[in-house]
């Protein structure tokens, strides 16, 4: 094997073993509601959610994959090097987190490491005074807007599903809601799934393609995401949820506001028409983002005292770091890898 492609073989396995932490974080965000409310156990809510996962890599395309490949940094600065360095980062971060218990956004982990890393190449090509250059600006916008778009829009209509749930079976007993929601929440909760698989695999493609295309194994990310990229990156996000990151279900499942099988099914259906809205865009949305402000519009539809909002709080504090703290680990990983391979 040649040293470009050993550096390739390592740079795809860091790559799946973030697929298989976020996986593993994000196991969270589609099984922590349907354990709070004791639908499934734990067990079998992580091989429901893995099995949904995967089912995902039959029905939806790459729109997304291009995106964090291409349209948001510069493919002309990235090589091989700043993509390992930016994975690398990004993995790191989501082992921490998640070993901590604290829901984060993968997809803002893995673009900050991957942008964090390009820019540092440029800068040590250019200066300063050209970082910028290592970005398409542009192809920040939809996914900067939806940092608050996903949340809010998960919240809203999560208010408005509980709202017209309570309506529609106003003359209904609690505990005859609770049965036929019990039986929806499978739905729901696979439906949320498959969500989650139809959006955060495909980031970890669009990772490995630009990795293709910077070593000179594919000639652009035009010609599309290889099979054998597409299989492999929902293959290693399934057994990530399936493995299930328990300290973050809890933080999800009971620690933000206290569940109902309906607030569940509420929480799930309106969180996955959130993220089916965003991989139909072509963005790489946060499902962790999604999901908790769903959560929180449950837990507001009772009364406002229903959330924890100091724990929200520091939900929001992670998401905020997330972005400058891979984006400066990522920098510094990359200054560290030219100290050995200065024509990185």
């Amino acid at each position: 094997m040649t040293p470009e492609l050993i550096l390739l073989v390592v740079i795809v396995a860091t790559a799946l073993l973030f697929d298989f932490f976020n996986g593993f974080n994000d196991a969270a965000n589609s099984i922590a509601t349907i354990i709070a409310t004791q639908v499934l156990s734990p067990l079998q809510a992580v091989a429901w959610a893995a099995f949904f996962n995967f089912t995902a890599f039959f029905l939806f395309g790459t729109s997304v994959a291009k995106t964090v490949g291409g349209d948001m940094v510069n493919l002309e600065f990235v090589t091989p090097h700043t993509v390992l360095a930016g994975l690398i980062a990004s993995t790191f971060w989501l082992w921490l987190t998640s070993r901590l218990g604290i829901p984060i956004s993968a997809s803002h982990s893995l673009i900050g490491g991957y942008a964090g890393a390009t820019i540092s190449r440029v800068i040590h090509l250019g200066g300063f005074s050209t970082a910028l250059d290592a970005l398409h600006l542009s192809g920040w916008t939809l996914p900067l807007l939806f940092i608050v778009l996903s949340p809010l829009l998960g919240w809203v209509l999560s208010y408005i599903m509980m709202t017209a749930i309570y309506w529609i079976f106003r003359k209904s007993s609690p505990a005859r809601l609770d049965k036929w929601f019990r039986r929806l929440q499978l739905l729901s909760s696979a439906i949320f799934s498959l969500s989650h698989g139809s959006n955060d695999a495909q980031k970890t493609m669009g990772v490995i393609a630009g990795a293709l295309v910077a070593a000179g194994f594919q000639k652009s990310m035009d010609d599309g995401i290889p099979l054998w990229v597409v299989f492999a990156a929902y293959s290693s996000i399934s057994l990530g949820t399936l493995s299930g990151g328990w300290k973050v279900i809890q933080t999800m499942g009971s620690r933000i506001t206290k569940l109902k099988p309906r607030g569940g099914f509420a929480a799930e259906t309106a969180a996955a028409g959130s993220v089916f809205l965003a991989t139909g865009l072509g963005v790489p949305v946060s499902t962790t983002h999604t999901i908790a402000g769903a959560i929180a519009g449950v837990g507001s539809f009772h009364r406002p005292k229903a959330v924890r909002w100091r724990l929200a709080n520091d939900i929001v504090g992670a998401w905020v770091l997330t972005y400058p703290v891979t984006a400066g680990m990522a920098a510094v990983i990359f200054a560290l890898i030219r100290l050995i391979v200065p024509d990185a």
